[in-house]
């Protein structure tokens, strides 16, 4: 019976997270992904793959890395480094977010296997609600919501596929900003430390002087300088007393 039940609450945090899919950040996310598929349709990336690669690939900024190699002619073994360059980014949200998800008795395949749909949106939701789930519904609240999260965006993509042509320019672009503009605030409200403030600042201040002095590395350079100073920042400057306290 002891089984039962924990296969029933794991079942029900499942579809507590999959109910996910009708938040903020999931019609953000979607939003995104429509303008991605009018960018895709416009390049003449076939709908196939461009559904394919929404659920292999998954982050959408490896998605326009890969299709802008395509463009541009590049090989396949030129493309996967690129894309795989861009996806190491989401290593340090891997690192943050399993020991919250795991439990004790977490098989070694079922991390891996989520590991997979660990994006931005994905992260920031799971991160957001994760204090109020139990230990063991953490593991399936994150898998409910990500790999439905998912699933619909596949099936967005091959959906609006060739009829996205009617979609202005400038509502294509717009869905576009909002990404960027959901994931700054909210990694800045779910940060747990200073050190991540400190980061974000210093990387908006460091990330155009970058990109203007080294435009292909722009983003490697700041994120490098901005951990570095943010790292800094914390050993000098002194804490509040209620934050030593806590």
């Amino acid at each position: 019976m002891k089984r039962d039940g924990n296969e029933y609450s794991s079942l029900r945090w499942f579809l507590k997270g999959a109910a996910g899919i009708m938040s903020i950040p999931a019609f953000i996310l979607m939003g995104a992904f429509v303008g991605f598929c009018s960018f895709s349709y416009e390049t003449g990336v076939p709908m196939a793959q461009v559904a394919v690669m929404t659920g292999l690939i998954w982050a959408l900024p490896g998605q326009l890395i890969l299709i802008g190699a395509m463009i541009a002619g590049a090989s396949l073994p030129a493309a996967a480094i690129a894309v795989g360059l861009s996806s190491m980014r989401l290593m340090p949200m891997v690192t943050v977010l399993i020991p919250e998800i795991r439990s004790k008795s977490t098989p070694t395949w079922q991390l891996l296997f989520l590991s997979h749909f660990i994006a931005v949106t994905t992260w920031v939701y799971t991160m957001q609600n994760a204090r109020d789930i139990p230990e063991q519904g953490r593991l399936p609240f994150f898998a409910g919501f990500a790999v439905t999260m998912t699933c619909v965006n596949v099936v967005l993509v091959a959906v609006l596929y060739g009829v996205i042509d009617r979609l202005p320019e400038m509502v294509a672009g717009a869905l576009f900003f909002l990404t960027p503009i959901y994931f700054i605030t909210s990694i800045w409200a779910s940060a747990r430390s200073r050190e991540v403030h400190f980061a974000m600042v210093v990387g908006l201040i460091l990330g155009p002087i970058f990109h203007h002095l080294t435009p292909g590395y722009s983003i490697l350079f700041s994120g490098i300088a901005g951990g570095i100073i943010a790292f800094a920042l914390e050993r000098i400057l002194p804490r509040k007393k209620g934050a030593q306290n806590a």
